[in-house]
């Protein structure tokens, strides 16, 4: 049989059912109350009065217990049966009343309509052609005994009719309704699937996007955001006290969209950003879409290529640059052993050869970043090559230099290539120990290998006792061609952080306690690395 029962489980179907079985008590009630009231013979031609009121009562009752009963029915043969028992309740009050005067035929179309809701295809029709039988056969019975009640078959007909038409258009609403309702669940579903992917999006992007309403509250903010801000950001917090900078670039830019708002650093010793903004208008309200660019890391990339771009020109004119340079190098040289030459003479011939020196260290430093080899790490025992390399160090250096190691206990590794940090951690070495003797007279430096408490990840610092590094120039040390010496490329410690980067690890400043310089070295952890 072609039976099911339209989506019981669903709110609304169950909303329809509680309605049925209220609707049913309802009309028992009014039923009862007409019978107990006596205003049954006044309203109504009863054919037999004591059959309409015992019914009243019993259709009363059964509705009630069906209302507690039949609450979320598990097959459609207890629907069917519940509309079947109605219908023949009904049929049988149609009939002590007296026939279709008494209207009881239209609560007939209402149940056939209702019961149609729930029921669908050829069970529901069955309803519907229980009810026009019961209409049309009681009528043919109730002529028997009262022979002016001929006239009601066309009534009666009508009734069964409407029943039909009631169950066909009932059921094709119903069809209808719920290819809506199929059709809004899978909206629904696209919906919740584009927005787990916007949310999705929103997290993996590294620009920061953020959402403030008229007064500044955080209506939504991305991890990036958050990131680059340095703070979390729970919804309907007040931006204003947060950064006031970026309030301040909004509040510009509303008074001239056209200008470019300045940069911004959120956080001391932050990205520096570059914010923009649009304006999101929702129904009556206008919001603010803030983007947060770090430029720094564009900054980064940009200096790639332009030490790129000059490691090949570099490369290009190295051969001419480098011979006569040499030649220049190597007659200064002949110049300073001359005899005839003065102390002042011989001056200038250092002067010359010295910066001859740095000239070529200027070419070579730019040549290793157009040619820098990838990196090849490997596993590496830091206390053993720390120690390996302090005894390397001491055999080349100069008696008033010294060099101090200090390791912890435990085994600490990692994976990196050992040439490159050999390259990066001398010419921290020798920086520091120039430093130191500039100030001290004497250089030493002091290597402290340890385990990180809060990363788990191994950490070598460089210290020395010379002058430090300015606050204000802290953050430019490590670009390219800035010094502070004289005699320097400005390219040592950009070529040692970009080495260090490549085997993903971290190099940074920081003041030394006491005076002096701390370069911090923070390694990968060894299974994090191939």
């Amino acid at each position: 049989m072609n039976t099911e029962i339209l989506s019981l489980s669903a709110p609304q179907s169950q909303r329809i059912l509680r309605l049925y079985n209220l609707y049913r008590v309802a009309i028992g009630t009014i039923f009862v109350l007409l019978v107990s009231s006596n205003l049954d013979g006044e309203l109504l031609d009863l054919a037999h009065a004591g059959l309409f009121q015992s019914g009243s009562w019993v259709y009363l009752a059964i509705n009630v217990l069906f209302a507690f009963l039949v609450r979320s029915p598990k097959h459609p043969v207890q629907v069917f049966s519940l509309a079947l028992i109605d219908i023949i309740l009904l049929s049988s009050l149609f009939y002590s009343a007296g026939g279709t005067p008494s209207g009881i035929g239209t609560l007939l179309i209402v149940s056939v309509a209702i019961a149609n809701i729930l029921l669908r295809g050829r069970i529901g029709l069955l309803i519907a052609a229980m009810a026009a039988i019961g209409l049309i056969y009681l009528t043919f019975y109730l002529s028997l005994d009262r022979p002016a009640a001929t006239a009601q078959f066309v009534q009666a007909g009508a009734f069964g009719a409407l029943c039909f038409a009631a169950a066909l258009f009932v059921q094709g609403l119903t069809r209808r309704v719920q290819a809506s309702e199929v059709l809004a669940a899978q909206r629904a579903a696209d919906v919740a699937n584009l927005e787990a992917l916007n949310s999705l999006i929103l997290q993996r992007m590294r620009t920061g996007i953020l959402v403030l309403d008229a007064q500044h509250r955080a209506l939504l903010a991305n991890p990036a955001t958050q990131a680059l801000l340095g703070r979390e950001l729970t919804s309907g917090v007040l931006l204003d006290p947060i950064c006031p900078e970026l309030i301040k670039r909004l509040q510009q830019w509303l008074h001239n969209p056209t200008l470019r708002p300045a940069s911004l650093q959120a956080i001391p010793d932050g990205p520096v950003l570059q914010p923009s903004f649009a304006i999101l208008q929702r129904g009556e309200k206008n919001d603010t879409l803030v983007f947060l660019d770090d430029i720094s890391q564009v900054a980064q990339h940009a200096q790639q290529l332009k030490l790129a771009s000059l490691g090949r020109l570099t490369a290009g004119i190295a051969h001419e640059i480098r011979n006569p340079l040499g030649a220049i190098s190597h007659a200064a040289q002949l110049l300073q052993e001359s005899e005839e030459l003065d102390g002042h003479d011989k001056r200038l011939a250092q002067i010359i050869q010295d910066h001859s020196r740095r000239m070529n260290l200027v070419i070579e430093n730019v040549l290793q970043l157009s040619r820098r080899r990838q990196a090849e790490p490997q596993l590496l025992d830091l206390k053993y090559w720390m120690h390996r390399f302090g005894s390397e160090f001491r055999l080349n250096a100069s008696a008033d230099q010294q060099l101090h190691l200090e390791t912890s206990s435990g085994t600490l590794q990692t994976r990196m290539d050992p040439h490159q940090l050999t390259q990066v951690l001398t010419n921290l070495v020798e920086n520091g120990m120039r430093y130191s003797m500039r100030k001290n007279g004497t250089g030493q430096v002091w290597l402290k290998l340890f385990r990180d408490a809060e990363s788990d990840l191994p950490v070598l610092e460089i210290l020395d006792d010379g002058p430090g590094v300015p606050p204000d120039q802290a953050q430019e040390i490590f670009e390219p061609f800035y010094t502070t010496d004289s005699k320097g490329t400005g390219l040592g410690l950009y070529i040692s952080r970009e080495l260090c980067e490549s085997n993903q690890a971290r190099l940074d400043y920081k003041p030394r306690e006491g005076g002096g310089s701390c370069f911090r070295i923070t390694f990968a952890h060894p299974r994090k690395l191939s």
